[in-house]
């Protein structure tokens, strides 16, 4: 249950910077509330994971890797659950557990060695015999020792002295490769953190390579990703850029007026369409570029609701649809397999309210998200270069361990 103190709205930005201040537990609860709220979505919702993952790493009380990956495992559950449509917190937890599986592999397999290694300087030494004429020098460590009783009890008590104090170091062993695992599982999820940053440019720098001088590209309800792409582009080409809305604006809205002013200010021609008039314009189309909220393992994606469309229109005219997304989207799950559920949006943008009896015999559902089948898609443009579906797997292999690949968060 959120706290009193969540009674206003908070941020994400004023969230990421009081994470060093406040207690994991409030930083936990206080993601969650954005969450439920829809204050965080899309992109966000990657790095804000990232971030507390970072803190639960950092600041949890854990003693071995058994207990941080619970501890991890149940921070992406409760974070999922408050957001069942965000397939990227599984994917980012899933990375965070890979790596700390990786880390304490080497550091077992380093302990591994200097156990080896000291084994190996406690095995008793041959005396060798030297070839040199004349008498050999003994070590005194050689030399046979009188039994008196005064030497055998030196020699029973050094015998022990290793065996009694054996627990000390070790345990201070235990504590410093916990230490230095912490260290090295922090200092990884801040390498995804710069990757889930990167990613969006990393895209755009193959935008010249994908869309040529006087092309004709469809974007649909593009999204900050596509955005970056089609400016950085611009920069080098001129095309012009369909870019299709919804169907219904609200009174006196001009869709993706930012955009069109930008795209117009590095001289391509941009024009608003309506999706129900995709079919026109297909013909003249070069290329569709949608943006991905999930990549499956089987190719399909989650999308913008109305993605269909534009996909479908394209194959019946053989137009390539381009997928742009980051690898960290990249779900190693089977849709029909996770119970992927979909955002529910305003379903007053459809119906007026105001008509009171009508609207109560009525149940609207405005589904602001779709899957979209594999077969529609021909390259996932990625941050490491263009992937055709045959490479998917390759990619999560690299990204996911096989045992966290079936981890499903939002089940109850």
């Amino acid at each position: 249950m959120a706290s009193s103190q969540m009674s206003y709205a908070p941020t994400l930005g004023k969230l990421l910077k009081s994470l060093n201040t406040q207690p994991l537990e409030a930083s936990i609860e206080a993601l969650i509330y954005l969450l439920k709220r829809r204050q965080v979505k899309g992109d966000d919702v990657a790095n804000a994971t990232a971030h507390m993952l970072l803190q639960v790493v950092a600041k949890s009380k854990w003693q071995n890797v058994d207990q941080l990956l619970a501890k991890v495992s149940n921070t992406g559950h409760r974070l999922a659950q408050a957001a069942p449509t965000e397939q990227v917190i599984g994917n980012v937890v899933r990375r965070v557990m890979g790596l700390i599986r990786d880390e304490a592999s080497e550091d077992r397999n380093a302990d591994e060695m200097g156990d080896s290694v000291s084994d190996l300087s406690q095995l008793p030494t041959t005396p060798t015999i030297s070839t040199r004429p004349g008498p050999t020098p003994l070590r005194a460590a050689t030399l046979p020792m009188s039994k008196s009783m005064f030497n055998l009890l030196c020699v029973s008590e050094t015998a022990q002295s290793p065996v009694t104090g054996a627990s000390t170091p070790m345990s201070q062993g235990a504590s410093a490769n916990m230490h230095a695992l912490r260290s090295e599982v922090i200092d990884g999820i801040e390498e995804i953190m710069d990757e889930i940053s990167q990613a969006d440019d990393q895209i755009a720098g193959f935008a010249d390579i994908q869309i040529h001088p006087g092309d004709y590209v469809l974007a649909y309800l593009p999204s900050p990703t596509v955005e970056r792409f089609l400016l950085k582009a611009a920069a080098k080409r001129r095309f012009t850029v369909f870019i299709a809305s919804a169907e219904r604006q609200k009174p006196g809205e001009v869709p993706h007026a930012a955009l069109r002013k930008k795209l117009n200010g590095l001289g391509v021609n941009a024009i608003s369409l309506a999706s129900n008039g995709l079919m026109a314009y297909m013909p003249r189309v070069n290329k569709v570029v949608i943006s991905a909220k999930a990549v499956y393992a089987n190719g399909g994606i989650s999308t913008e609701s109305g993605c269909s469309t534009a996909a479908r229109a394209a194959q019946e005219y053989s137009k390539p649809v381009i997928v742009l997304s980051g690898v960290y989207k990249f779900c190693p799950v089977d849709p029909s397999d996770d119970g992927t559920e979909f955002e529910q949006g305003d379903s007053s943008t459809y119906v007026d309210y105001a008509d009171g009896e009508a609207v109560d015999a009525l149940e609207v559902e405005n589904i602001v998200g779709e899957y979209l089948p594999p077969q529609y898609v021909d390259v996932y443009l990625t941050n490491l270069g263009p992937q055709t579906r045959d490479h998917l797997a390759t990619i999560m292999a690299d990204h996911y361990k096989l045992e966290d690949m079936g981890l499903s968060l939002h089940l109850p």
